[in-house]
């Protein structure tokens, strides 16, 4: 049997035409509930045979880059040094993608043998389910995570008899629907335990051998690399932590701006405020949140009798200028930072000013303790809730006490000078257009153009929800 090159590609052409109009147009707006939930599943389907031709095409030039076919190999043939910089090139799928196509493809493509027979594939149900439109890619993958590793320590009837139930549960028997990813994950863990537990279950002591962080003494333009391993009981306690800072369900709902002269308009007509940072910065300032609050944890042990103390150096001009350069205390020796770090961590922080001679020898030191206290800290916790930034979620427990009238500029470190702002919006509070002031004891914040080109003065979170509730109930 041919392959229908020519007719996919009329089909090609006639999807252009038939979608491509009608989307660039928008013309799925005009759809009824019922007619666009209908229009998604004919597209998934329509979907479903292009992933099982992809990962036909996929495993195949997979086969043809082994080595045995020497010279003719197709990678040699088209100048690729792998197949999967092959699919790259051809798709211009990422390295991520091309790699997990043709790992899912190898699952489901026969192999022949050197005498010219044809073996089944090594998940055949999937393969059969896959063709015939049933089966997605993501169950598919699912399917493979769990069974691939049992190949070569399980029985082929043992493997063939899980493959069967997982792949039914996946499309659905009897006329019932398929299961979901999560179930299908669930029910494949299981059969890979139930097959063979020794392979399965954690090797704990092969996890204590080889966990491990390391973090590059030498960084690249004001970054250093963190690798490395963790056990699953640290990635999940980090994953429980991130989560509280960066849960979906309290970003999707960020306050909006609502004026005096619009006070009981509806929510589509207020101005949502948006966060332009991606989900893996999302997720450093979250994990600066967590060392800052590990650092003063009474848990946290001591280094020569004090919480763990960042040591930031720099001179008066250096501090005052815009370009300036600080240095921070660290394992490879100091290194160097912007100056506005140095203000940042000097607005919460206790500053030791040391003079020194012409040749280096120490004239003087003043300490100079700005840290507001723990009451402190607590009454200004009450009244700003968290991050007074409008949008952000941060609570006040993992946010930073920031001077609103800087404390060289004479600012106190009184309630009414300080307000709470999370890592991320006070690490960049110079820089970020966002402006803060206090009014009769209560902070007052001025976004920056991008967000209102009338940059109008407004409460904070909690007294914007405020205005939410009082709009709603005009």
């Amino acid at each position: 049997m041919n392959f229908p090159l020519t007719d996919l590609r009329s089909i090609a052409d006639l999807l252009g035409d038939t979608l491509g109009a009608s989307l660039g147009g928008e013309a799925q707006r005009g759809l009824s509930h019922g007619e666009l939930v209908a229009a998604l599943g004919v597209v998934e389907q329509v979907g479903r045979f292009t992933d099982a031709a992809r990962l036909a095409l996929a495993g195949e030039v997979g086969r043809r880059a082994d080595s045995e076919f020497g010279d003719d190999r197709i990678t040699a043939q088209f100048g690729c040094g792998s197949a999967q910089e092959l699919v790259e090139r051809i798709t211009g799928v990422s390295a991520a993608t091309a790699r997990a196509r043709l790992r899912d493809a190898k699952a489901v493509t026969g192999r022949v043998t050197l005498t010219g027979q044809t073996r089944p594939a090594p998940l055949e149900h999937a393969r059969a389910a896959l063709a015939a439109g049933r089966l997605s890619a993501d169950a598919l993958s699912t399917i493979v995570d769990a069974l691939r590793p049992l190949l070569g320590r399980c029985t082929v009837d043992e493997i063939w008899a899980a493959e069967g139930e997982l792949v039914a549960a996946a499309v659905g028997a009897g006329g019932e629907p398929g299961c979901g990813i999560h179930e299908l994950k669930v029910m494949a863990t299981t059969w890979a335990l139930y097959l063979d537990p020794d392979g399965t279950l954690p090797d704990e002591e092969y996890a204590q051998r080889v966990r491990g962080i390391r973090i590059s003494r030498r960084g690249y333009r004001g970054l250093r690399r963190i690798s490395g391993e963790v056990t699953a009981d640290v990635a999940a306690q980090f994953d429980r932590l991130l989560d509280a800072h960066l849960n979906p369900r309290v970003q999707d709902r960020g306050p909006r701006f609502v004026d005096a002269e619009t006070e009981g308009a509806s929510d589509e007509a207020a101005e949502r405020v948006g966060d332009p940072r991606t989900v893996d910065q999302k997720r450093h300032d979250a994990f600066a949140s967590i060392l800052t609050a590990a650092a003063g944890a009474a848990a946290t042990p001591t280094l020569g009798g004090a919480a763990p103390t960042l040591i930031v150096t720099t001179t008066a001009e250096d501090l005052a200028a815009p370009q300036g350069v600080a240095f921070v205390e660290s394992a490879g020796g100091p290194v160097p930072v912007p100056a506005s770090f140095a203000r940042h961590v000097g607005c919460h922080g206790t500053i030791h000013r040391l003079t020194l001679t012409g040749t280096g020898a120490i004239k003087a030191l003043v300490v100079e303790d700005r840290v507001f206290n723990h009451w402190e800290r607590k009454a200004i916790g009450a009244r700003d809730g968290g991050c007074i930034i409008p949008g952000c979620t941060v609570p006040a427990a993992w946010c930073e006490v920031h001077h609103v009238v800087d404390w060289a500029n004479g600012g106190p470190t009184s309630v009414d000078n300080g307000v709470l702002l999370c890592w991320h919006h006070h690490h960049g509070i110079e820089t970020s257009g966002w402006e803060i002031r206090m009014i009769d004891g209560l902070p007052q914040v001025r976004p920056p153009a991008w967000i209102d080109p009338h940059r109008q003065w407004r409460g904070p979170n909690r007294l914007l929800l405020h205005e939410l509730r009082r709009a709603r109930s005009a």
